[in-house]
């Protein structure tokens, strides 16, 4: 049973918003200097969900795979310290600034270079730009089953089973492996790594792999690839007028705040 698990580093959504500057010339948001990048939230719940099933087979592999700077090396140990056997890095100035159409051609290459695999975990969306549309776009690359939004995930005989999380109800779903199943935070809290599973980590493999070593070409590959044109991005203007009516007595007032109102065409 080999389980990938896909996480990327983002920004720490902690920090407070007022904190992130837009470079509005670059299309990009800048983080406040010194603070250091985190697994986005709904990557590490899928980290869990993989342990949960290694716990319930002991011969179950793990590996978390992650395409992003020298810096998302840490989300891969990160990883590795819950648990997981191997760590795979795409590493390439080719893949940055990519949209979730290249990430996941990228990293079908890379699932396809692994080889045999049963299921592939992903967050539901990453928390720095909630789009919530690579795994999916994933599993269609790869021509597996999708199931978005779990809040459990059990390997029963060849197939997944899932619980699906909806507004207002639950819904199961089973899918057979290989396929690809996107984690909802429903599933619970990450494990949180002992020390001696933090020191373990440091002496577990990292392959770091590049565009070349998957076999792509760069000129499809991140910015030079993408499919979503990013016209704008700016910190958007609220203005806001307050106007307070008076009068003499509670009915004069709010005499003269429905006269406003029908002058403005509100009522």
């Amino acid at each position: 049973m080999h389980v990938i698990v896909c996480v990327k580093q983002v920004p720490d959504p902690e920090i407070p918003p007022s904190s992130f500057k837009v470079d509005e010339a670059a299309k990009k948001v800048v983080p406040p200097p010194g603070v250091a990048a985190v697994v986005s939230q709904f990557d590490e719940i899928a980290v869990e969900a993989a342990m949960r099933i290694k716990d319930a087979q002991s011969d179950a592999k793990v590996t978390v795979l992650s395409m992003g700077p020298a810096s998302a090396y840490d989300a891969i140990k990160k990883g590795l310290a819950m648990g997981s056997d191997e760590g795979v890095h795409l590493l390439d100035d080719a893949f940055e600034e990519g949209d979730a159409y290249t990430t996941a051609q990228t990293l079908a290459a890379a699932i396809q270079k692994l080889g045999d695999y049963d299921l592939i975990l992903c967050g539901r969306q990453a928390v720095d730009w909630d789009m919530g549309v690579t795994g999916s776009a994933l599993a269609e690359v790869l021509g597996i089953p999708s199931i978005t939004f779990a809040k459990d995930v059990q390997v029963r005989d060849g197939s997944v089973v899932v619980e699906r999380v909806f507004p207002d109800s639950f819904e199961t779903v089973e899918a057979a492996l290989p396929a690809l199943v996107t984690i909802s935070n429903e599933l619970g809290e990450p494990r949180y790594p002992k020390l001696q599973q933090i020191m373990q980590a440091a002496r577990k493999q990292v392959t770091k792999w590049s565009a070349a070593d998957l076999g792509l070409d760069p000129s499809q590959l991140g910015a030079s690839g993408v499919r979503l044109s990013l016209d704008r991005l700016y910190v958007p203007v609220s203005e806001i007028e307050c106007e307070f009516v008076e009068g003499e007595t509670p009915e004069e007032a709010a005499q003269k705040l429905a006269e406003k109102l029908r002058e403005s065409k509100l009522v």
